[in-house]
C-alpha cells in the first residue's frame, strides 16, 4: 500500500507552512523537512543536533531555506514515499506540464557517506514546467555571516565551520549568486532529467563527487531503504503502516553512535503561540527504551542491539545516576539557551538544549529493566558489565522510589507521580525475574522482591481514588494521567479490576474521539498526544479487550493518517492541525507496539 498526499497550490501563513505539510528525508545522521511547496525549511547538518543550515521553520522572515518550486501561479502537488523507502517523490502539475522531484539524503552501498549529500532529481513528465531554485543559507541565529569562496572546482559557502557546495546539471541556469543567496531557474520538458544537490561537511575537507554519481546514489539509497524494510520480520496487523513507522524511527537512529533522537526538530510548539516548545534532538533514556521495544517487535535486531549497547555504555560512562537524556554523541545535554528567532508562528521561546537533563525521573528504572528483559526474551545475551549495571539500577530504584520526581511528562512540579511508582514496581519485578533466571546477580533478589511489594501496597493505599474509580495522577488529586496505560502489567498482576476502571476513566476524561490528552487540564495549552492513543490500544489489547482496542486503533489511524504515515507529537482535536516536534519517535513506536499486541504479539508489560 502506498500512501499519497495531494493538494492544490500550498499556501503559507505569514511565511509559515502548516506542520502537516512537511515530509522528511534523511540518512541516519541528519533529517531535512520538505514542504509541499518544494521548500526545505529545516536541515541540521552534518548531524541532527548541529546548528541548522536551514531554519525558516523557526523564522519565516530571516531563516535559511532551499526551495525548488514551480513558477506557475497555481499548481497541483502529489506526493508519496517510494514503497518501503524513505526516498520522497513529489509531482508538480501545472497548466503547462508535469514534473517529478525525487529527493534523498544519500547513502552508498556500504552505508552512510562521510559527507552530507542532499540530492533533488527533477524529471520532466509532460509539457514544460519552469522551476525557481533558491538556496539561502542560515546564519545560525545571527551568530555567523555566510560567505562565498571561489575554488577551482566551484563556489563554496562557508557558514561558520560548515562548508556547503551546490552541484547542478548543466541545464540549471544560475541567475544570482552572492554571499547571501543563490538563485537559479530550471525548465523541464518531457523526458528531461536534471539534478540539484547540496554537499556539506564540517571541520573537514569537502568531497565533490561528479553530478551523475550523486544522481545514481538516489536509487542506491532507495535500494538500501527497501532492502532494510523488506527484511523486517513483522507480519501482523497494519503491516504497511508498521513498516512506515519503522522507517520513520530509522530516521531518528543516529548511526555514528547508535543513539536514538526523540525527534529531529526543536521548538515546534505543542500549542501555537504557547511556551511549550522544547528541543527534542537528544536521546532520552525513556524514548530510547521504548524505541528499542518497537524495533524488537518490528524485527530490527541490529538497530535494537546498537541502541541498547549505546544506552548502557553511556549510562555507565556518566554514572552513577542516570540522566534523563544525553546528546547523540553520548555527552551531557547543554542547558537551555534561547536564540533570537521568531519561533514557529511566533511561538516563543525557541530553545537549544533541554533542562530536563537534570530532572529526577524514577520511571527510567522501569524502562531500563523492562528493555533488558525484552532483549533477553528475544533470544539474546547480556554481558557482565551490563548485568552489573542492571543490578546497580535495581538497587538505586529500591532506594529512590520513595522520592518525589518530575514524572514522565517532565513537569516543573515534583510529586509522588503514580506512573513513576508503578514504573519502579515494574523495574524491581523485572529485576527479580532476571535474577531468578540467572541473568543478573542474585545477591539482592530478596530485597528487590520486598521493596516491589512495598511499592504495590503504597500505590494501592495512596494513589487509588474511590471517588474517581481510578488511579490518579498523584496522591491527593482527582486529576488523571494517560501514562497509566504504560504500566498495565502492574495492574494486571496486582489489581486488574482497578486497571479496567482506570482505562474507562481515562477515556471519559482525556479522550477526544480516538485522541487523548496526556493528563487532566492539558487541553488548555496543548494538543492531544498521539502516543497516548496507541498506548491505550496496547493496554486494552494486552488485558484482553481486543475488540475495543481494534476499534480504537482503526479510528486513531484514520485520524492521524494525513501525512504519508508520518506522525507528529500532537494533533489539535478541533482542527486536525499537527503540533509538536517531528518526526516524533514516541508516536511511531507506540503505534508499532499497539499493532504488535493486536497481532497476538507479546507486550513485555503483560505477563
Amino acid at each position: 500500500m502506498t500512501l499519497t498526499r495531494t493538494c492544490l497550490t500550498p499556501r503559507r501563513h505569514e511565511g509559515y507552512a502548516d506542520l502537516e505539510d512537511y515530509a522528511a528525508i534523511g540518512e541516519g545522521r541528519s533529517v531535512a523537512l520538505v514542504g509541499m511547496d518544494g521548500a526545505i525549511d529545516w536541515w541540521c547538518a552534518p548531524n541532527m543536533d548541529s546548528p541548522p543550515l536551514f531554519d525558516r521553520l523557526l523564522d519565516a522572515r530571516h531563516g535559511g531555506h532551499f526551495t525548488l518550486v514551480p513558477e506557475a501561479d497555481s499548481y497541483r502537488v502529489e506526493r508519496r514515499y517510494r514503497d518501503n523507502s524513505n526516498v520522497l517523490e513529489t509531482c508538480f502539475i501545472t497548466d503547462q506540464g508535469r514534473a517529478r522531484i525525487t529527493e534523498s539524503i544519500n547513502s552508498n552501498t556500504a552505508g552512510r557517506l562521510p559527507w552530507c549529500e542532499l540530492a533533488r532529481r527533477v524529471e520532466g513528465l509532460e509539457g514544460e514546467v519552469t522551476f525557481r531554485i533558491d538556496f539561502v543559507p542560515g546564519t545560525r541565529a545571527g551568530t555567523v555571516s555566510p560567505w562565498l569562496q571561489d575554488t577551482p572546482i566551484g563556489k563554496v559557502y562557508n557558514i561558520g565551520p560548515l562548508m556547503v557546495m551546490m552541484r547542478h546539471s548543466d541545464d540549471v541556469k544560475v541567475l544570482l549568486v552572492d554571499d547571501r543567496e543563490l538563485s537559479a531557474q530550471l525548465t523541464t520538458r518531457k523526458g528531461s532529467r536534471s539534478m540539484v544537490a547540496l554537499l556539506a561537511a564540517e571541520g573537514e575537507p569537502l568531497a565533490v563527487p561528479p553530478i551523475d554519481r550523486i544522481d545514481e546514489r538516489i536509487d542506491v539509497s532507495d535500494f538500501a531503504w527497501r532492502d532494510w524494510a523488506e527484511k523486517l520480520n513483522y507480519d501482523g496487523e497494519f503491516k504497511p503502516r508498521v513498516l512506515r513507522s519503522a522507517l520513520a524511527l530509522k530516521f531518528l537512529l543516529y548511526s555514528p553512535s547508535g543513539a536514538i533522537a526523540a525527534a529531529a526538530t526543536t521548538s515546534l510548539p505543542e500549542g501555537i503561540g504557547g511556551e511549550k516548545n522544547y528541543d527534542y534532538r537528544y536521546a532520552w533514556v525513556r524514548d530510547a527504551c521504548l524505541v528499542i521495544k518497537a524495533f524488537v517487535h518490528a524485527g530490527a535486531l541490529e538497530e535494537s542491539k546498537a541502541a541498547f549497547s549505546w544506552l548502557t555504555a553511556t549510562i555507565r560512562r556518566h554514572g552513577p545516576n542516570m540522566r534523563a537524556c544525553y546528546t547523540l554523541q553520548g555527552e551531557l545535554v547543554p542547558a537551555e539557551t534561547f536564540p533570537p528567532l521568531h519561533g514557529y508562528r511566533g511561538s516563543q521561546p525557541v530553545r537549544i538544549g533541554n533542562n530536563a537533563k537534570d530532572q529526577l525521573q524514577t520511571s527510567m528504572y522501569g524502562d531500563m529493566l523492562a528493555t533488558a528483559s525484552l532483549f533477553i526474551d528475544a533470544g539474546h545475551v547480556i554481558d557482565l558489565e551490563t548485568a552489573r549495571l542492571l543490578g546497580d539500577l535495581a538497587n538505586q530504584c529500591a532506594d529512590r522510589w520513595r522520592q518525589v520526581d518530575c514524572g514522565i511528562w517532565e513537569l516543573p512540579e515534583q510529586h509522588h507521580y503514580t506512573h513513576s511508582k508503578m514504573a519502579c514496581w515494574l523495574a524491581l519485578d523485572h529485576a527479580v525475574r532476571l535474577a531468578e533466571a540467572g541473568h543478573i546477580e542474585q545477591t539482592w533478589q530478596g530485597r528487590w522482591q520486598r521493596e516491589r511489594d512495598r511499592i504495590a501496597d503504597w500505590i494501592n493505599t495512596h494513589c487509588w481514588s474511590e471517588t474517581r474509580q481510578a488511579y490518579t495522577f498523584y496522591p491527593g488529586t482527582d486529576k488523571l494521567d494517560a501514562a497509566m496505560c504504560l504500566t498495565h502489567r502492574f495492574c494486571t498482576q496486582v489489581s486488574p479490576e482497578r486497571m479496567q476502571a482506570t482505562f474507562k476513566a481515562l477515556q471519559e476524561e482525556l479522550g477526544r474521539g480516538p485522541l487523548m490528552y496526556r493528563y487532566s487540564g492539558a487541553e488548555q495549552e496543548e494538543g492531544a498526544f498521539l502516543a497516548c492513543s496507541f498506548w491505550l490500544v496496547e493496554a486494552l489489547g494486552a488485558t484482553g479487550q481486543c475488540d475495543q482496542a481494534t476499534r480504537l486503533m482503526q479510528a486513531a489511524v484514520e485520524t492521524c493518517d494525513g501525512n504519508l504515515g508520518l506522525m507528529h507529537e500532537m494533533i489539535d482535536p478541533d482542527t486536525g492541525a499537527a503540533l509538536g516536534n517531528f518526526p516524533q519517535g514516541l508516536s511511531h513506536l507506540a503505534f508499532i507496539c499497539a499493532a504488535n499486541v493486536l497481532s497476538g504479539g507479546k507486550s513485555e508489560e503483560a505477563d
